[in-house]
């Protein structure tokens, strides 16, 4: 029989964001495009690309949900409408929220979304599309975007952090992509920095994301006003953290202490991640990081004050993220690229290089 090419995902292999012509082999010789996908609890995004560059040839978003198709409908109409008349597929890459297991193509459960549990989503576009499909979670993802194509280039060392509703993140250590045994490494969002302090999405105490996310942001200065504390600006209706970032700007003492806050715990957290990691940039990307000096100068100071040598900030970049709305599409788009360049194996999986 003949060489079977393995699905598992490249996003690890050292050197590859240089876009290049995939390897020599049959199936993928006169391919020529790329899909990109990235799927959110509300809405989803697609679009096809050239073999090199990054401008899409065509994109488009829609609603995660509809009132008569799943998801999954929806997402198979979203690539059936932006896929290339006049070119071939090499591969599909797949942007993904919640836990995933990108060596088997399983999302294990997707926020937001119904249904999405155990989901084997791989399975189903490679059914539907008939090439090879990639799968990567979401923040993972953005992390080699801006690695390959943002504000991460020419580093080796890497921690990608995005803020929003949530915080999700992506660590690469000596050009490799830091996944764990299951593809499960890496939710620093999930790490304890106020014991019994408040709920987090995912239903355990004092993470980081329960204190410094943008909802929480929002919730903690909604407390504050509940309790009296005075703002000249800011209401409890529709309190957002863009509100609050205005109110900020303005001299607000409560918004400004709303920022103050999170920075001081998102810094606490990566003076620890730099500990660990020692990475030479941290990247800050998602809604909150759009408050520019209002969350970054506390992050600042605090890892100045919290680590434990000051050898851990030479030719430290701490930065926010370049790429925007493009991040997850763009790391879909390097997951599809780099996965195609793997040589297939008779008998084996091709070996997956990661960061232990």
């Amino acid at each position: 029989m003949g060489a079977k090419q393995s699905n598992t995902p490249n996003l690890f292999v050292a050197n590859q964001c240089e876009t290049r012509t995939p390897v020599n082999y049959a199936i993928l010789q006169f391919m020529s495009a790329f899909i990109a996908v990235d799927i959110g609890g509300t809405h989803m995004r697609a679009a096809s690309y050239p073999k090199v560059g990054r401008d899409p040839i065509k994109i488009k978003r829609i609603s995660t949900r509809a009132p008569n198709a799943t998801p999954l409908e929806q997402l198979i109409s979203l690539i059936n409408s932006i896929w290339p008349n006049d070119q071939e597929v090499s591969a599909i890459g797949v942007a993904a929220p919640g836990p995933i297991n990108p060596f088997e193509g399983i999302i294990y459960t997707a926020p937001n979304i119904p249904g999405w549990q155990d989901m084997r989503l791989v399975k189903e576009l490679e059914r539907e599309f008939k090439v090879p499909v990639f799968l990567g979670n979401d923040a993972n993802l953005a992390a080699m975007g801006e690695w390959c194509f943002g504000a991460g280039q020419g580093h080796h060392h890497l921690i990608y952090m995005t803020i929003s509703t949530g915080i999700g993140t992506g660590i690469i250590v000596n050009d490799k992509m830091l996944l764990g045994s299951r593809g499960l490494a890496a939710e620093l969002g999930h790490v304890t920095v106020m014991s019994g302090g408040p709920v987090c999405g995912c239903g355990k105490t004092g993470h980081l994301e329960a204190v410094a996310s943008g909802t929480a942001i929002a919730r903690w200065t909604k407390e504050q006003l509940q309790q009296g504390v005075p703002s000249k600006i800011l209401s409890e209706d529709d309190l957002t953290t863009e509100k609050i970032a205005e109110a900020a700007r303005k001299g607000d003492d409560l918004a400004i202490s709303a920022f103050n806050r999170a920075g001081q715990f998102i810094g606490q957290a990566v003076a620890d991640f730099l500990h660990i990691f020692n990475p030479s940039i941290v990247i800050i990307g998602g809604g909150v990081s759009s408050s520019d000096d209002l969350i970054m100068d506390p992050i600042r100071a605090t890892l100045i004050e919290r680590v434990i040598s000051s050898h851990y900030l030479e030719n430290l970049t701490v930065t926010i993220a370049d790429l925007g709305d493009e991040v997850g599409l763009l790391g879909a788009l390097v997951l599809a690229r780099q996965s195609c360049q793997q040589k297939p194996d008779a008998s084996q999986p091709a070996p997956v290089e990661y960061a232990l």
